[in-house]
């Protein structure tokens, strides 16, 4: 068994743990371990922006969790990929760059968490940015992310763009402007049309650091404690235990799954759960793995009388050689962008004060996605997929065991309110609205699902419990704020635990309206100016 000495350790290199181990060696005071269970991102689909579809089910970048049945849906789980790879979710995700509504970082304030309103993060988000149409107000130039315009123009992405307008949805530039509501055509984490991850955009110069170290292959599977402070982590490299010691911080980074799975194991969490586990006590925290939430969403997909969109990739054999030989010798075509080019942002209740619903709209029509893969329909066909974004369902993460190699349990509760399905119900309508506009009038052959003979509230609900799925945005499992059920507080602190935090996905206290991956990033560059705050104030 090796063991060294390090300031700060950071579990899992994925959104938020490839910013911190970035940030904290920048100064070069500071000597840094990063863990990583997976293996370097060297896979050549990462970086392919089309290639998400092929690391998706992918054995060994992917973790392939799934849930446990949920009772609302008939009892089916929800198939749940994260990435196990330098960059984590960041190398397998769908790209959208997206910050939610500012509202949702007031309420984050409003729960007592100060420092973490609308106007303390956006120089956060404004500090990682990279922005291709330049620095405003709102965005950044100069940071490590690059986010980017789509890189090839859609003729269906256009006349869906279109089709909204008519529909009453008006156009909106910049989803991450000034106002959140309309339509419009998404950017994405990518760089000269490559997947542009936390891996590449902030390890790639900082793993050249002497004070950085960086394993892969590397399973945290346990927080080491010395008169209850955190001061080290056990972790299994190859079979073979390794300790590694902090003598600052450890900061759990493992994601919305993987933190509250590695402070379990460590023995922070419910007191009674560990028990039932076999694991000693550390610290009676409830919140641990409570407080899941994730958006959740359906599919209504359309087939197209034109081939206009990407269904040929996996159909056609000379339409999948032509666009890789595109992308290969010209770095252009289908395969550099990621596919779903068009959004719109809207309310099913024009009583709300701000949008509840994303309708993101792809130039595929999927039949099915699981632990098997994507499948396409086997003709051109576009999907519109009405995305809750304010959902009330809370699920928990917990141990199945206390073998830190066991997935966690994973539980949504998805779908348990009224609300819940009268927002998906509205927005399955709002998508059909969409697409019986005049502009896809000569483009439109038929609904593919959920179909014709689908109609009524009752219908549409029946279809939602048998064919929705999770949106794959988990947040909040150690979840920060003031009360007895809070993980961390606003500095990110585990409460009662010194020498350790959460920096990740898990400590949003409420889900924010969009995609989670740039809001995860703001938080990881947030706490590395609080951390190192923290180490300078108490040297």
């Amino acid at each position: 068994m090796t063991e060294a000495t390090y300031d700060f350790i950071v579990t899992g290199a994925g959104s938020a743990g490839c910013v911190l181990a970035a940030r904290l060696t920048e100064s070069g005071r500071y000597k840094v371990l990063l863990l990583e269970a997976g293996g370097p991102d060297t896979n050549w689909w990462i970086h392919v922006p089309m290639g998400y579809a092929k690391t998706f089910a992918h054995p060994v970048l992917n973790w392939r969790f799934e849930s446990e049945p949920e009772k609302e849906l008939n009892n089916r789980t929800m198939y749940q990929p994260r990435g196990k790879v330098l960059g984590g979710t960041s190398s397998i995700n769908g790209m959208i760059y997206m910050r939610g509504n500012a509202a949702d970082y007031d309420q984050w304030r409003q729960l007592g968490n100060e420092g973490w309103d609308y106007e303390s993060v956006l120089p956060y988000f404004r500090k990682a940015e990279d922005n291709e149409r330049g620095a405003d107000e709102f965005h950044g130039v100069g940071g490590p992310l690059r986010v980017s315009n789509q890189p090839y123009d859609w003729e269906i992405a256009r006349v869906l763009v279109k089709a909204c307008q008519q529909a009453g949805i008006p156009f909106n530039p910049d989803f991450n402007g000034a106002k959140q509501e309309g339509c419009g055509y998404y950017q994405t984490t990518t760089k000269d049309k490559r997947r542009w991850s936390t891996a590449a955009a902030y390890l790639t110069i900082a793993k050249k650091r002497p004070n950085l170290t960086v394993q892969t292959h590397a399973h945290a599977s346990r927080i080491l404690f010395k008169d209850g402070r955190a001061h080290g982590v056990e972790f299994m490299v190859k079979g073979q235990k390794q300790v590694a010691y902090a003598g600052r911080e450890v900061v759990v980074s493992g994601g919305a799954y993987g933190s509250p799975q590695l402070l379990q194991l460590s023995g922070v969490g419910p007191a009674q759960h560990l028990r039932d586990m076999g694991i000693e006590v550390v610290k009676d925290l409830p919140g641990v793995g409570s407080n899941l939430q994730d958006h959740f969403n359906t599919y209504c997909t359309y087939r197209i009388s034109r081939n206009l969109s990407l269904n040929g990739l996996s159909y056609s054999f000379i339409e999948r050689m032509t666009a890789g030989a595109r992308y290969v010798f010209f770095r252009s075509g289908p395969m550099s962008g990621n596919g779903m080019y068009v959004g719109a942002l809207v309310r099913t209740d024009k009583r709300l004060e701000r949008p509840d619903m994303q309708i993101n709209i792809s130039n595929w029509s999927v039949v099915e996605r699981n632990a098997q893969g994507i499948v396409s329909y086997p003709f051109p066909g576009i999907s519109l997929s009405p995305v809750h974004l304010t959902p009330d369902g809370r699920g928990t993460v917990r141990l199945r065991s206390a073998d830190p190699f066991a997935p966690p349990e994973i539980r949504f509760n998805f779908m348990r309110s009224e609300n819940d399905m009268r927002a998906m119900i509205a927005g399955v309508r709002i998508a059909r609205d969409i697409v019986r506009q005049d502009a896809m009038r000569t483009l439109l052959v038929e609904e593919t699902s959920p179909g014709k003979t689908v109609q009524t509230d009752e219908e549409i609900a029946a279809d939602i419990r048998e064919r929705g799925v999770s949106n794959l945005h988990p947040v909040g499992t150690c979840g920060m704020g003031q009360g007895p059920a809070a993980v961390v507080d606003p500095r990110l602190k585990v409460r009662g635990i010194p020498g350790l935090r959460v920096v990740d996905a898990s400590v949003m206290p409420t889900i924010p309206a969009g995609n989670t991956n740039a809001p995860t990033i703001m938080i990881a560059e947030k706490a590395s100016d609080m951390i190192q705050e923290d180490a300078r104030a108490a040297a």
